[in-house]
């Protein structure tokens, strides 16, 4: 053998070595592609995906999708070849790693936060519904922070009657209540635990990074006969569906249906207020909507400059930011009159 062709033999056995390793080291990335979607208005293994008993419930008539994204899972890495392939698909993106999957985190702990966030929308979700369906109910403490003021005096569960004498009957009131105090004031709570009544005081501290505004360390959810439960038959994490869950439980609760046959699918966050929040992965979640058979895509007000780029013919993209932005849409939509508040350039 030749110099030349020893060379020659030398430099396609380091190349093919070279691009087998490629194939198999992995990059500091994590792919976003659509996910599935599922209806909540449908029914999974038999049973309702959002059940909602203790109250007079009304058909509903529709497909309602709530919307995910697939993303690389925390235990498991992206090749080279894969990155390219998902850097290429218009429907697909790819982040740092370390933005997704902070590197303190393990795998466990965001699973963990997934379904922590999940059981929260979901709570939200119940109360945003019931106050926009007008259902009675009362305030209740969900979580109570370590380490603060109302740590060791009110629990999870506590309903919360009145604050500061001041009969409490919807969620946002109990913040408003405790924030007519000044840090470092008694806050009087009148509370039902256990079937029985008692009062507690809990003394505001200022909140973080605002020493002037009073807090107690608490959460509220809803204490009400309307039990709403979520049967999604699937591994769905994260807040992002708490949108879609909130329209099935209004529609469920109010007569006539809210979609009037339309197969509607959307995203976004909710507070018991009723705000919508911006979510991740709007355009992935478009492309699985309308691959889905949706026609319409409800989307967070903040992400419609991100969801006018999805690239996703055929589908109307109605813009909301609150609950009742989304209800009034799909009245309108359903009617063929009023205004539909939409994505635009």
């Amino acid at each position: 053998m030749t110099r030349r062709t020893a060379t020659l033999v030398t430099s396609i056995v380091v190349l093919v070595f070279s691009l087998g390793l490629v194939t198999v080291f992995p990059v500091p990335f994590v792919s976003f592609s659509p996910g599935p979607v599922k209806d909540t208005l449908g029914s999974s293994g038999g049973k309702p995906v959002v059940e909602v008993t203790g109250h007079e419930t009304f058909p509903t008539d529709g497909q309602l999708d709530l919307t995910t994204v697939s993303v690389t899972s925390p235990d498991r890495d992206l090749t080279l070849p894969q990155a390219m392939r998902n850097w290429l698909d218009p429907h697909h993106d790819l982040f740092p790693r370390d933005i997704i999957y902070p590197p303190e985190q393990t795998a466990d702990e965001v699973e963990q936060q997934n379904e922590a966030e999940m059981t929260g929308s979901q709570d939200s979700a119940v109360a945003a519904a019931l106050q926009a369906a007008k259902v009675p109910f009362h305030p209740k403490v969900s979580t109570v922070s370590k380490g603060s003021p109302a740590d060791g005096k009110l629990k999870p569960g506590d309903v919360v009657l009145e604050v500061d004498g001041v009969a409490a009957t919807q969620v946002p009131q109990v913040g408003e209540l405790v924030r007519k105090n000044k840090v470092g004031d008694d806050v009087d709570f009148l509370i039902r635990r256990g079937g029985a009544e008692r009062t507690v005081v809990v003394k505001a501290a200022a909140a973080p990074g605002d020493p002037k505004r009073p807090m107690v360390g608490i959460t509220i959810g809803v204490d009400s006969p309307v039990k709403v439960s979520v049967n999604l038959g699937q591994d769905i994490g994260g807040p992002s569906a708490g949108t879609a869950f909130a329209l099935a439980i209004y529609d469920k609760l109010t007569p006539g249906p809210l979609l009037a046959g339309k197969h509607v699918a959307g995203t976004g966050t909710i507070d018991a207020l009723g705000q919508v929040g911006a979510i991740g992965g709007i355009q992935q979640k478009i492309a699985g909507a309308k691959e889905a058979g949706a026609t319409v895509f409800l989307v967070p007000a903040p992400n419609c400059e991100a969801a006018l780029h999805a690239g996703v013919d055929g589908i109307q993209l109605v813009k909301m930011s609150t609950l009742d932005d989304a209800i009034g849409a799909l009245k309108a939509l359903g009617t063929g009159t009023g205004d539909v508040p939409s994505c635009t350039r």
